[in-house]
């Protein structure tokens, strides 16, 4: 699908360590790759409604040498994969392989990756929702202008115990999260009609 072709399609951008998957430190085996419970359906339900799925993803353990590039393509190779087997399909997974050091503008909380996910998938960002466990997934989203949800998976209960983020909701997981979403589309698709 062409650019232009999505200009008018929402799209939720997603964390994935700690958001998608079971946060390992540095995963870099395929075969440990866990989906948190009911985020195939809820990533499905999303779908159904008409939105993109996009990954962002902050993969500092390439530039700290505990996982290669190949390492990384096996691991979103077999999230695809898993993800594709329940019927949903991810319009682009992005990361930043980066030191945080580095200053790179791809880094989380800098918005670089969305950049891209925006030059190639074509939609606005101000119509976006960023899901993520942590403070600088909170922080991406408010850059952008898209809405923002923490998820209480991964690290998002510590974040959110120690007040790192100011998201527009608080999700238990990705399901509820997908739930809040869809409400909200609803909601302003009524308020529009």
């Amino acid at each position: 699908m062409s650019p232009a072709a999505n200009a008018s399609r929402r799209f939720v951008l997603l964390d994935r360590d700690g958001t998608i998957n079971i946060e390992k430190h540095y995963l870099s085996d395929p075969a440990l790759l866990e989906l948190y419970p009911g985020v195939a359906s809820a990533l499905r339900q999303l779908q159904a409604s008409g939105f993109g799925l996009a990954v962002v993803t902050n993969q500092a353990g390439i530039a700290k040498g505990k996982i290669t590039a190949a390492q990384l393509e096996a691991v979103h190779a077999k999230l695809v994969a898993m993800l594709a087997a329940e019927g949903v399909t991810l319009d682009g997974i992005y990361f930043c392989p980066h030191h945080p050091d580095h200053n790179c503008d791809c880094r989380k909380p800098q918005p670089g990756m969305v950049t891209q996910a925006v030059a190639e998938l074509g939609f606005d960002p101000k119509q976006a929702f960023m899901i993520g466990d942590k403070g600088l997934d909170i922080d991406l989203g408010k850059a952008v202008g898209a809405a923002t949800i923490l998820v209480r998976t991964g690290y998002g209960a510590e974040t959110e115990r120690k007040k790192l983020a100011s998201p527009d909701y608080i999700a238990d997981g990705l399901p509820d999260a997908a739930r809040w979403i869809i409400a909200q589309a609803i909601s302003r698709a009524k308020a529009t009609s």
